[in-house]
């Protein structure tokens, strides 16, 4: 599965010789000029990584690392800027950043970050798919995961929700169909992946 880099930069030039540079060395390349036109630009049908300059016209690139946080989506960043100071650094990196680059870099430099970026990707979108399919499990599909997670027994479980143990059968099944584990362990593994 290739993996869409989004260059995010209002200048223009940087984002082209960005892209072009990106594009030699093989990558699929999307070059948006605002937090508005990535969200526009999005696919979530591949695993991305996001090349984010930290000032944009009337934005802050570290904004958009606030919203994807918010809205649980899992995409590496690198932050490239040439206004970039220590205190914005250290806290976009603690909150995740997989790097933080003063223009104007070298292309080593960039080829660095960006294989970083790459290597990611993948591992960010499968915790992102996870986290689609628990949320796509109902109230009551997620009281007796917790269950089942915690331990309990059938019998158990039934007894905690006042409901009959053939019901707790019957959500255990569509917990590991939409989950798409084989058994307990693979879903205890897999809660325990996405916590």
């Amino acid at each position: 599965m290739n993996t869409i880099i989004y260059i995010i930069d209002d200048d223009d030039a940087i984002c082209d010789s960005l892209q072009w540079l990106l594009e030699g060395w093989g990558h699929t390349v999307k070059a948006c000029s605002s937090i508005q036109s990535f969200f526009s630009n999005y696919e979530d049908k591949y695993p991305s990584a996001l090349l984010l300059d930290v000032r944009l016209n009337g934005e802050i690139g570290t904004d958009l690392q606030d919203i994807l946080i918010e809205k649980k989506y899992k995409i590496p960043i690198a932050f490239i800027t040439g206004h970039g100071d220590v205190p914005m650094a250290v806290s976009a990196l603690k909150k995740g950043a997989v790097d933080f680059i003063q223009k104007p870099f070298e292309n080593e430099t960039i080829k660095a970050v960006v294989d970083k970026l790459v290597e990611k990707a993948p591992d960010y979108y499968k915790k992102q798919q996870d986290r689609k399919m628990l949320a796509n499990l109902t109230e009551r599909e997620r009281q007796v995961l917790e269950g089942i997670v915690k331990g309990l027994l059938n019998k158990q479980i039934a007894g905690n929700l006042n409901i009959s143990i053939k019901t707790v059968e019957a959500h255990r099944a569509n917990i590991m169909n939409k989950l798409k584990v084989n058994g307990v362990a693979d879903l205890v593994k897999f809660v325990m992946h996405n916590d």
